[in-house]
């Protein structure tokens, strides 16, 4: 046996002898063990499945999870074991809230996953046997019929009107037919006719193949190697909250070290110091943000999925935001992935079929088949040549797409086609021939027989003499040179809309073995699509006022792909389409060939590789690329992608591995929901991050300089930790809840490298920061020398002062342009639950004994509670005046 690496270029006679195998004889059961043993069993490779315990790890990988670990290290060093527990507690409420949304994400997921044993018929020992794909080995022969998966790659040896599904492969929304006939060296796979693929389906006809590779030797294992390569990128939100975790990590180790330094120098007490180091620390880290970001994605993932958009990891939610570029399939998303009748031509004009109201029109009229005599022929006809069957009940048919189509039509009209037999019952039937591309069914009735004829219409218009015309005398014309070439026009006409194609025409015979090809009478010419989706058009508009670039990239033909890209808005004046096998070589890129790619918003006829290695170029350009795809061939692609996304009724289980994302109704309109709810969470991270740091900046101003003044410590590490995790959570994730004054989808999508806070959100960090600790200060500076207090007293005050500035300072966290009371913020019914809950829970931190003891807070005098609330609504009030300030200055100005 020496195998080949072009049995498609090969006659049958090469890869037969290649393989070493009789046609007749098949292999034997030694040459089957012994091959078995040489190339291995007929599975591939399974991809990495995700553990639990790699999905807990998942949620412990965040910088700042890890700066938690460091604090609640050095808490456990400095014996301060109520701060260590606390913290503790804060990792495992985060973790657990990641873990178990994306456990049931996952569990989700795994239910649209498809696991199925394909068994399949081979000849062995000269004889027919069914057997376990899996043991299939090169050199088997394959005994294929309709609706048999193919088991294996294979190449074809015998053809009876075989034609193969190859849609999951190559995105070809046809059946393509095959023939024993070599092709090409260079041919591309969807060209590969006498080929058949592993993961394919036998659509229609008989014939035999022999397999040429197995298991990780087929083209699907080429697919599935190039998925494990292909590398997933960290979503955005990751990167950004990465950058700023680092920041914070040296933010802290500096100011501990320097404040210890400076004070152990002053000759300050070092427990003191040491004591003052954990407070900073602790003030340093926002130990909220992990929980809140959590709960935020997490609730988007659940509104995405009622929006039928199911996700697999928590940060692809906010990726869907930052998306700029969707590379996505069409067949099935864009296209309803159903042939329909979209015209039929006669000679008595162009009738247009509705196929949602089940209505044919003619020059917006509707047409009745009692005077449209030459279309209800047509149709007739084309129900007789046909193997297919159609269930109008549910808008469902089995059989060649195509001839389903035509059914619909006809049960339209009533003309249904077990009626149509039982009345002119078929007697014999010319199989469709790859060669001919045409087929024929000869049917009896009272008058002899009918032959009718379906076919390509360039082969069946060289077949026919006459055309029927009922609109003058008689029933048929001669078919003149000025005829047959105006039906070629009508042909190039529809076929440059990307349209298939197929004439109709027919004949009375006297005799059954009658040739079926000569002296045909033409009926007209069927126009078929696999038309867009409604919703389409609509959601392609909205992705483009968002910023949003769409590409299409099929395994489909140009002119089809480029027909579907018009249709639905798709596409831009100055952009270009080019097919697979125009692209330059993605290893020498030059800066032109990058630029005119870039402009390409069709490619046609491109292999996964393709789709992966333009991935790969908008992800160098800055892009954050979003996938869309159904089939085997897109799973690469749907891995490389920022964020990849399947489909959840026709996707395959291969592309749903790969995904971070899957679509549960298959609609493009999905994905654009899903990106406006991903920009709505990232515009209230933003918003909760700036309102968590200005809060924790507060708490290190406040005690580094009391400590730096030689002023007692104002606040406990426990108390800094209590307002970290239990009043300043709540308030943020309310924030998380706020939904946008303006649609999201109005302004374009961030620039890929940006940090998720601007230079504008730091001022107001900066500000607000100021502002609340000069607020818990002046506390501070009063406790001790107006109202002298000691103690606890005094670091009661501070806690209870800072905790209410904070509280109320989540009503400032809107727009300066927005009035006092008329703000999200405000209107929020989330907001005024999380400050009810923050105030009771302050309250029972004061009540409850042993909570009030842990964080060493006491009873205090009536003019201290005046003091605190007095001081505590001073932030939201300057906040408030100087906005106010500022729209009356710009207000005077306009």
């Amino acid at each position: 046996m020496k195998p080949l690496s072009d049995y498609h270029a090969q006659s049958v006679e090469s890869v037969l002898a290649s393989l070493d195998v009789d046609q007749s004889m098949g292999l034997s059961d030694a040459q089957a063990a012994d091959r078995l043993a040489q190339f291995g069993a007929n599975v591939l490779r399974e991809g990495r499945r995700v553990s639990l315990l790699s999905l807990l790890l998942r949620q412990l990988r965040s910088p700042i999870v890890m700066l938690l670990v460091l604090a609640s290290l050095f808490s456990l060093f400095t014996h301060e074991i109520a701060e260590f527990i606390a913290i503790i507690a804060v990792l495992i409420i985060n973790t657990s809230i990641g873990f178990f949304t994306e456990y049931q994400a996952l569990s989700s997921m795994q239910t649209l996953k498809e696991l199925s044993t394909v068994r399949c018929r081979t000849r062995r020992n000269a004889q027919i046997t069914e057997l376990d794909a899996k043991d299939l080995v090169p050199g088997d022969i394959l005994i294929l019929d309709a609706g048999d998966v193919l088991p294996a790659d294979a190449r074809v040896l015998m053809s009876a009107s075989l034609s193969c599904d190859e849609s999951a492969l190559t995105g070809e929304s046809l059946p393509v037919s095959k023939s024993s006939e070599p092709v090409l060296k260079d041919a591309v796979i969807g060209d590969r006719r006498c080929m058949v693929f592993n993961g394919c389906g036998v659509s229609r006809g008989t014939g035999e193949a022999v397999v040429t590779g197995t298991g990780m030797n087929t083209e699907l294992g080429h697919i599935a190697r190039l998925v494990d390569d292909a590398e997933a990128e960290h979503s955005p939100l990751e990167k950004q909250l990465a950058a700023l975790s680092q920041h914070l990590i040296w933010l802290t180790l500096g100011l501990t070290a320097l404040l210890a330094s400076v004070g152990i120098l002053a000759g300050q007490d070092t427990q003191m110091m040491l004591k003052s180091a954990v407070a900073l620390a602790v003030a340093a880290i926002p130990e909220g943000l992990p929980i809140v970001a959590t709960l935020a994605l997490a609730r988007g993932m659940i509104r995405m999925a009622r929006r039928n958009a199911l996700i697999e990891k928590l940060p692809s939610v906010e990726t869907l935001g930052a998306t700029t570029v969707i590379l996505t399939d069409k067949t099935g998303t864009m296209t309803e992935n159903h042939m329909r009748v979209s015209s039929i031509r006669t000679s008595q004009g162009e009738y247009i079929f509705d196929s949602e109201n089940a209505t044919i029109s003619v020059q917006g009229k509707n047409a009745g088949l009692e005077t449209d005599k030459t279309l209800k022929c047509l149709i007739r006809t084309a129900a007789l040549c046909n193997n297919a069957s159609y269930q109008p009940e549910d808008d469902t048919g089995t059989g060649d797409p195509m001839e389903v189509a035509l059914l619909e039509v006809a049960e339209a009209v009533s003309l249904s086609r077990n009626s149509l037999v039982d009345a002119c019952p078929e007697v014999h039937e010319h199989a469709f021939d790859s060669n001919l591309r045409m087929m024929a069914t000869i049917h009896s009735d009272d008058s002899g027989y009918f032959v009718a004829v379906k076919g390509a219409p360039g082969e069946v218009l060289k077949c026919v003499t006459h055309v029927m015309d009922l609109t003058v005398s008689g029933e048929k014309m001669v078919l003149d040179d000025a005829g047959r070439k105006f039906w070629f026009t009508v042909s190039e006409d529809y076929g440059r809309l990307g349209l298939r194609l197929l004439a109709v025409a027919g004949k009375r015979v006297d005799e059954e073995d009658a040739d079926p090809y000569g002296d045909l009478t033409l009926y007209g010419i069927v126009a078929l699509s696999d038309p867009p989706r409604r919703d389409v058009a609509g959601a392609i508009s909205d992705a483009k006022s968002a910023g949003i670039r769409i590409v299409m990239a099929t395994g489909d033909h140009l002119t089809t792909a480029r027909f579907v890209a018009d249709s639905v808005g798709l596409s831009d004046a100055d952009s270009l389409s080019m097919r697979g096998s125009e692209l330059p070589r993605f290893d020498s890129l030059s800066q032109a060939q990058s630029s005119e790619l870039r402009r390409v918003d069709v490619f046609s006829r491109v292999d996964p590789e393709q789709k992966l290695r333009l991935i790969e170029l908008y992800q160098k350009s800055g892009d954050v690329v979003a996938m869309t795809g159904d089939g085997v061939n897109d799973a690469p692609a749907l891995k490389k992608a920022d964020i990849g996304i399947a489909m959840g009724i026709r996707g395959t289980q291969v592309a749903k591995e790969a995904s971070d994302m899957i679509l549960k109704d298959d609609a493009f309109p999905s994905i654009v929901h899903a990106i406006r709810e991903g920009r709505i969470i990232y515009s209230n991270i933003r918003r909760f991050t700036v309102y968590l740091l200005s809060c924790n900046l507060s708490e290190i101003l406040i005690v580094a300089v009391a400590v730096l003044l030689g002023l007692p410590l104002p606040l406990l590490p426990l108390q800094i930790l209590f307002l970290n995790l239990v009043t300043d959570v709540f308030p943020a994730f309310a924030l998380g809840t706020i939904a946008p004054k303006q649609d999201v989808l109005s302004r374009s999508p961030r620039p890929k490298g940006r940090s998720i806070l601007g230079r504008q959100d730091w001022l107001t960090i900066s500000i607000s920061g100021i502002i609340l600790a000069l607020t818990t200060l002046t506390a501070l500076l009063v406790s001790i020398h107006w109202l002298e207090l000691e103690g606890d007293s005094i670091t009661t005050v501070c806690f209870l002062t800072l905790a209410l500035s904070q509280l109320w300072h989540l009503f400032s966290m809107h727009n300066w342009r927005d009035g006092w009371f008329d703000t999200a913020v405000m209107k929020n019914n989330y907001v005024w639950l999380a400050v009810l809950l923050c105030l009771l829970l302050l309250a029972l931190a004061m009540l409850q004994p042993q909570l009030s003891a842990v964080l060493h807070l006491v009873e205090l005098p009536p003019v201290a509670w005046l003091l605190i609330v007095a001081l505590s609504i001073q932030p939201w009030l300057i906040r408030e005046f100087t906005a106010t300030a500022k729209r009356l200055i710009r207000h005077s100005v306009q």
